[in-house]
């Protein structure tokens, strides 16, 4: 899943491209990965593209008032010539495809699985883009909304990691809750931005446990895995910028230390990185950098490891 380093990037080559952009078309191709029926989808066209930013791991495409509204006039609510946004989330297998030229009229069968397509002129050059999703869970998540506030997701979503705002101290008040760290660094509701993958990352730098009960770290603990994960996390966003959108992903696989890399030798001390499966998900861990040189259980075997 995109998370906070690959998001930014993306919604900085993004911006890069679509702002300033006339929205021509708008084909939704799969109706359930539209989460909001007012305003309409059709409303979008004929809007200019104002910027495209990011909130936790959310795209958010601002859209201005429609072509020949007038600015200012009075509307009722369900009038919807003032501001919209765009907000996706691309969940597991969610991308963005940058096209070249006006999509088709129809979304093709046969070419994959596309949630919805955006035909745009800027310049007088064409251009468009695609919401795609891989593999059979389909998550994809499309708002159009005229406030952020109005996509649940949103409204509950805690402070940026990297913001200024976001202290050693504020951190301290997020470490209260009682619950496992790597589950409290990916709690969106906690932490903005922060998945499955740099949970693992962030973990691995600052030489804790997974599964570390979050209220029982010390000061300094505490401020050693504050530090690690504003590293982290500002490092990858350093080495995401600039890049296509086509290599976005390519580069978070290569900068992982220990995630998904179960089985190789930890980059630091030599050992061998270690895994534990769940459901739906799989976290990896040093035991010599994170544990003590102690295995944690793993649920996928029914010998639980003390």
């Amino acid at each position: 899943m995109p998370e906070l380093p690959e998001v930014t990037a993306l919604a900085a080559y993004l911006d890069a491209r679509l702002a300033g952009a006339r929205i021509m078309s708008v084909q939704i191709g799969a109706i359930n990965a539209l989460k909001t029926a007012d305003p309409p989808y059709t409303a979008l066209v004929g809007r200019q593209v104002e910027g495209v930013g990011r909130r936790g791991k959310y795209i958010v495409l601002l859209t201005g008032t429609p072509e020949g509204t007038e600015e200012g006039t009075a509307r009722g609510e369900a009038d919807d010539g003032g501001p919209l946004a765009v907000v996706v989330h691309l969940s597991l297998g969610g991308w963005v495809r940058v096209l070249d030229h006006l999509p088709e009229p129809k979304v093709p069968r046969g070419r994959g699985y596309i949630a919805a397509r955006f035909g745009l002129v800027r310049n007088g050059e064409e251009s468009g883009i695609e919401l795609t999703e891989a593999g059979t869970w389909k998550r994809l998540a499309v708002h159009i909304v005229r406030r952020l506030e109005d996509v649940p997701g949103i409204a509950d979503l805690g402070p940026e990691p990297l913001e200024d705002s976001f202290t050693l101290e504020a951190f301290r008040k997020v470490l209260a809750h009682k619950k496992q760290i790597k589950g409290l660094l990916r709690d969106q509701k906690l932490i903005a931005g922060i998945g499955n993958a740099y949970s693992d990352e962030i973990l691995h730098a600052a030489k804790i446990s997974p599964f570390a009960i979050a209220s029982t770290l010390d000061s300094t603990t505490a401020e050693r895995l504050y530090e690690a994960m504003r590293t982290v996390l500002a490092d990858a966003v350093a080495h995401a910028m600039g890049l296509p959108a086509d290599e976005l992903k390519d580069e978070k696989r290569a900068t992982m230390r220990v995630h998904r890399r179960a089985g190789e030798p930890c980059p630091v001390c030599g050992d061998t990185i270690l895994e534990v499966s769940f459901a739906d998900s799989a976290l990896q861990y040093c035991p010599t950098c994170q544990t003590g040189g102690k295995p944690l259980a793993d649920r996928r075997t029914s010998k639980f490891l003390k």
